[in-house]
């Protein structure tokens, strides 16, 4: 059933490492993480039957206003951006926009920082509204049965793995963070979706390169796709790198609109990421990112404290494979037009 397994895992946004790179993993984490892909599947069918028709206005998550995903998105009139996606609307936009991106790294209640969103978002803020897809795409696995989700992560520690310990620590990490999410909350694939689109109509470069990974871009053209991936790499925007990775990774491979580009490969998807933790991107063992890798495909270090660099260097990238990435990384970061 690869066309399930697909869906899944875009609905999760688990980015597993491909065939390549996996075979020099530890067994016993290939194992957890096969178990975690087919528990994604289930919950995915679960939150199907019960997301059935429009999505609606969620206002015990973040009623931004959004039509039903059947008509147009109705947002507030955009804040202006930039290239790079900062804002002008006063000389502390961008320290507030870091600011924000930090409080969804480090927040210990998702559902608090999100009703802290909300104004901004209501009012058409690019950043704000891109903020409010990220929490709901991190809640999603969590929110669609929380018991089931509970159960899960009890089950994997049973398992006595050597990465069941550190699975259980990230998904008891998101159970925590996103606590007050419930089914009714509807985080499901189609609104985040919805809130993605609206992120990126309003001028969230982010938004849009993570549009372009779950392969629903704005503009499917091979102009569109060439000048987005330049526009992220000029932009040397953290979040912007890291939401285009995948997009940059094997889903790049064979296409002419990236020739030249750092794009077709397990390596550059990673360099891209990599790029973003240099950029100020959260990659620390608890962040989000390794969160995701640990709690949605059982990709977890050993050691919970390890950030993802070392990590990725440590266990995904084979030793003749590292100079490769950092030309890669080098190559994305202090090209002409890039931000020194």
């Amino acid at each position: 059933m690869p066309d399930m397994l697909t869906t899944a895992v875009r609905m999760r946004s688990c980015r597993l490492p491909r065939r390549d790179t996996l075979m020099s993993w530890n067994k016993p984490l290939l194992i957890v993480a096969a178990l975690a892909l087919l528990v994604g599947v289930a919950l995915y069918q679960r939150a199907g039957e019960r997301s059935a028709g429009p999505v609606p206005a969620m206002a015990g998550a973040a009623d931004l206003g959004g039509a039903p995903v059947a008509g147009a998105p109705v947002i507030a009139t955009p804040t202006p951006v930039t290239d790079d996606g900062d804002t002008r609307a006063s000389p502390g936009a961008a320290d507030r926009r870091r600011h924000l991106r930090r409080e969804f790294a480090r927040a210990p209640d998702l559902y608090v920082y999100l009703q802290s969103l909300i104004p901004a978002a209501r009012a058409g803020e690019a950043d704000a509204i891109w903020l409010v897809s990220r929490v709901y795409e991190y809640c999603a696995p969590y929110a669609g049965d929380p018991a089931a989700y509970a159960g899960d992560t009890r089950l994997f520690g049973e398992m006595k793995l050597r990465a069941s310990a550190a699975m259980v620590a990230a998904r008891e990490r998101v159970s925590r963070r996103c606590a007050r999410f419930a089914p009714e909350d509807r985080l499901d694939y189609q609104t985040i979706l919805l809130r993605r689109t609206q992120a990126a109509e309003a001028g969230s470069l982010a938004a849009e390169a993570a549009l372009l990974a779950m392969g629903e871009p704005l503009d499917d053209s091979k102009a569109y796709r060439r000048d987005l991936a330049d526009r992220v790499q000029r932009s040397a925007d953290p979040e912007a790198y890291t939401a285009l990775a995948p997009a940059m990774g094997v889903m790049a491979a064979g296409d002419d609109a990236h020739a030249g580009q750092v794009a077709g490969s397990q390596l550059t998807e990673l360099a891209w990421q990599l790029a973003g933790c240099e950029l100020g991107q959260d990659c620390s063992g608890e962040g989000p990112l390794m969160t995701n890798y640990c709690a949605n495909g059982g990709i977890c270090s050993q050691d919970e404290e390890q950030d993802f660099q070392t990590f990725v260097y440590d266990a995904a990238i084979p030793r003749q494979g590292a100079d490769v990435v950092d030309d890669m990384i080098d190559s994305l970061l202090r090209s002409e037009g890039v931000p020194k």
